[in-house]
């Protein structure tokens, strides 16, 4: 690989776009890395993930305007199309995703953390889809998840007037869960910047989801992506299907053992989830 970095840190993965002289644009290359790291985590042992981009400047910064400026109607369209199912890829993976966006998330930036089910930015992050200025669309999702995400009134605003957001409205309008700041001791020096806040805060969340019942998480996973995509009377049935799923498993079995049990101090045993 040579713009994509993946780290197995236990329970947990770190997947870190790096193409820092480029801001860590998004070119073919790094499309198809991405899906290739993503087909190879190892999901008997890895329960989440964080995706990052390397640097301090930016997460993502769009997608390549080099390479996608000569390309034809039928290119674009099929460069278009790499992107969305390697990002759908991304929101369908059968574990939890969160994004931890430091600096820029513009175009196909903002649009690859929307595919995320976590955001997390640091207080330097700006996100935008500046596409309208190039005389296209955004073409990685961006016209379907903003909406979904902020409402349609707002992904509007932003898509129209391509101006971009810093993190506190981003924040503001739920397009992120959390912002984070540089530490700084009594002095007002730097302990930790805001990207290793950021990143600690990131994967502390997704050591924190792999210590829950695998099959519970991606069943909750899978039944709130599906369901948005159903009306309410589909959506419940699904709920109830994945719901259901979970019993016989080692993990309701362990989980509600010991609950009655009020064994506080027992942990729950979670046995490797199997592909079934």
């Amino acid at each position: 690989m040579d713009y994509i970095l993946y780290e197995q840190k236990g329970a947990y993965g770190v997947i870190t776009i790096n193409r820092e002289k480029a801001l860590n644009a998004l070119n073919s290359q790094v499309l198809d890395e991405l899906s290739a790291t993503l087909d190879a985590v190892n999901l008997e042992e890895v329960r989440a993930l964080v995706l990052t981009g390397a640097g301090e400047k930016s997460f993502v910064a769009g997608a390549d305007i080099g390479e996608m400026s000569t390309l034809t109607k039928a290119e674009g369209e099929a460069f278009g199309k790499k992107g969305n199912d390697v990002f759908r890829k991304l929101e369908t993976f059968p574990i939890p995703v969160i994004a931890a966006i430091n600096g820029f998330a513009l175009g196909g930036g903002c649009e690859i953390s929307m595919s995320c089910d976590i955001r997390l930015c640091s207080d330097n992050a700006v996100f935008g889809q500046p596409e309208v200025g190039l005389g296209i669309t955004p073409g990685f999702g961006g016209t379907q998840r903003l909406a979904r995400l902020v409402g349609a009134g707002m992904a509007k605003q932003m898509i129209y007037t391509a101006r971009n957001i810093k993190a506190a409205d981003a924040y503001r309008i739920g397009l992120v869960n959390e912002v984070y700041s540089a530490e700084v001791d009594a002095e007002g020096n730097v302990v930790k910047t805001a990207k290793e806040v950021l990143l600690a805060a990131a994967e502390k969340m997704a050591a924190g989801i792999a210590m829950n019942a695998p099959i519970a998480v991606r069943n909750c996973k899978k039944a709130i992506n599906e369901g948005l995509d159903a009306d309410m009377d589909q959506a419940i049935v699904i709920e109830e299907k994945l719901f259901g799923d979970c019993f016989e498993t080692e993990d309701q079995r362990a989980g509600m053992g010991n609950f009655l049990e009020k064994d506080k101090e027992k942990k729950l045993k979670v046995v490797p989830f199997k592909n079934r």
